[in-house]
């Protein structure tokens, strides 16, 4: 049985305010104990995620010196393509064990915040890469709406209070590559243990063992999801926010025992992030004399770039 809890989106979206409620009940309870749950009833087809991982697999396959064209310079990684190795997790020397391509926003009547995202970029050997793209982070986009909506009502929240906040905001969504391993990795994972930065993200692709999620036990469990489901979790901004009433979890991505180095894997995650202005202040419904506030006032966008400081992506 899989240490993750498992829950059915549709319970919420159905019109049915008993199934709605207990979707909200156990979403919160999973993200307050593990942090992590597995969600089925999403927005993605299965045509649209076997579309996507083709176009990745074509991509990532590419010769070098083309993926190359496509890393641009100054922008921190935030579109496009970052090598093998450039990125590595908080307080750790050592690359992780892997290429990455990043798609962004996609703004909509909003002049100043196109202005202030790079634009998205265009890959030319592949006709449908850019827009099987688009429609993957449109739909994680909206799924990850709804699951906010059920979070703020169990938060005691209005439903829509991020509404305001993710319309537009700075999310991301990342096809990975971990190409197979060829000598003895020097102290490196395919992805060293660490929290992610934003408010939730939503994972394609754990459906074979890698991932794994430290308890609150301090044991390192296995987080495997159904072809079906996507795995979310928690991020620091949404922690910060309610003052770790919800638990951002340590995960990370291991390397494969020794007789699977030949092969590759492909995740697919998306990060949820809000627009800059954000402020991650803990919510007073959050802060008690049992709980006393454990976080300094901050914007989303402020500490967004102190963390891809920390991770070298950008430069101080």
């Amino acid at each position: 049985m899989s240490a993750i809890p498992s829950v059915d989106l549709q319970d919420f979206v159905s019109g049915d305010s008993k199934r709605k409620e207990k979707f909200t009940q156990e979403i919160g309870a999973a993200f307050e104990d593990i942090g992590f749950v597995a969600l089925s009833g999403h927005f993605l087809s299965e045509e649209l995620v076997a579309q996507l991982y083709l176009e990745i697999k074509e991509f990532f396959a590419l010769e070098q010196d083309i993926k190359d064209n496509y890393e641009i310079e100054g922008i921190g990684g935030q579109r496009g393509y970052t090598s093998f190795g450039k990125e590595h997790a908080k307080g750790r020397k050592e690359g992780d064990l892997k290429e990455f391509w990043h798609f962004g926003q996609y703004v909509e009547d909003n002049p100043k915040l196109e202005k202030e995202y790079p634009d998205n970029v265009t890959v030319k050997e592949l006709p449908d890469f850019n827009s099987v793209g688009k429609e993957t982070f449109k739909m994680l986009e909206k799924t990850a709406k709804y699951v906010l909506r059920a979070l703020a009502l169990h938060l005691d929240l209005e439903e829509t209070y991020f509404d305001q906040y993710i319309k537009n905001g700075n999310s991301i969504l990342r096809p990975i590559h971990y190409p197979p391993i060829t000598e003895e990795p020097k102290n490196a994972e395919r992805a060293a243990a660490h929290g992610d930065i934003n408010l939730i993200t939503l994972l394609m692709g754990a459906q074979g063992r890698g991932l794994q999620v430290k308890n609150h036990r301090d044991e390192w469990v296995d987080a495997i999801a159904r072809p079906d489901q996507v795995m979310i979790n928690v991020g620091d901004m949404l922690s910060r926010l309610t003052n770790n009433k919800l638990k951002s979890t340590i995960h990370k991505v291991i390397n494969p025992p020794k007789e699977m180095w030949g092969t590759s894997r492909y995740s697919i995650p998306f990060f949820m992030h809000p627009i800059s202005e954000m402020p991650l202040d803990c919510l007073d419904n959050c802060v008690d004399n049992e709980h006393p506030k454990q976080f300094e006032d901050i914007t989303a966008g402020v500490y967004l770039n102190e963390r891809l400081v920390e991770l070298g992506l950008v430069k101080k």
